[in-house]
């Protein structure tokens, strides 16, 4: 009786899915995603709804193949800064845990065979240090479907890598959303100078990845004996 319940929720997840995507496809929503800006004039259109649409279409879209900088570029096109990183931040954890959540109880042992062997080598270091793997991993990549995927299928409970990824999303979509329109152009294309503000974060987060490195192999300090 579990087995059938487990699968029938799987097949609803999945038809919820590819629902969801259809629909967006026969909007046009994958036509208008092309570019950031026309994505912008779209959401735009849709007034007061814009919020919700913004983050539907994140969440459903971006696990299973839309990159995510289309959203986190768009967004400082449309709304003041502050409002762009809020409703990034729901966005891309939204999409984080869909994705994370779709490997791990729908599609294990299928997204397990694909995920790249450059995911691989972090096998060991979560299993040291979950959360400071997870923070770390998002801090420097961001949001990859694969590295939702790995996270998916590894052995890190669910709320390590919803407050890890939380933690680790803050800076660089901050820098995004408060400096986009001086990092990437219309089309989401980099700008020339944008290796500046993006150098100088990944400088600091390779920084704070050693030290946390480095503070979880110190030794414990020996217990005073009282002798």
């Amino acid at each position: 009786m579990g087995s059938r319940s487990s699968r029938t929720a799987k097949i609803a997840i999945v038809v919820v899915v590819l629902a969801g995507i259809a629909l967006a496809y026969r909007l046009g929503v994958f036509a208008q995603l092309a570019e950031p800006k026309s994505f912008a004039r779209a959401v735009l259109g849709l007034g007061g709804w814009g919020y919700a649409g913004f983050i539907a279409a994140y969440a459903i879209l971006q696990p299973f193949g839309v990159p995510g900088t289309v959203f986190i570029v768009a967004a400082p096109l449309i709304w003041p800064w502050h409002v762009a990183f809020a409703l990034s931040m729901v966005g891309t954890m939204l999409a984080s845990v869909i994705g994370f959540s779709f490997a791990r109880f729908v599609a294990r042992d299928w997204v397990s065979a694909r995920i790249p062997a450059r995911f691989r080598k972090y096998d060991e270091a979560l299993e040291r240090n979950a959360f400071r793997t997870v923070f770390v991993l998002r801090l420097i990549f961001w949001m990859p479907q694969m590295l939702h995927a790995f996270l998916g299928v590894s052995k890190v409970p669910f709320w390590t890598h919803f407050w890890g990824s939380l933690l680790g999303y803050i800076p660089p979509l901050l820098l995004v959303s408060y400096m986009g329109t001086q990092i990437f152009d219309a089309a989401g294309k980099l700008e020339p100078r944008a290796w500046i503000p993006l150098g100088a974060l990944l400088a600091v987060s390779l920084l704070l990845a050693a030290v946390l490195r480095r503070g979880s192999k110190q030794p414990a300090r020996p217990e005073n004996s009282g002798v």
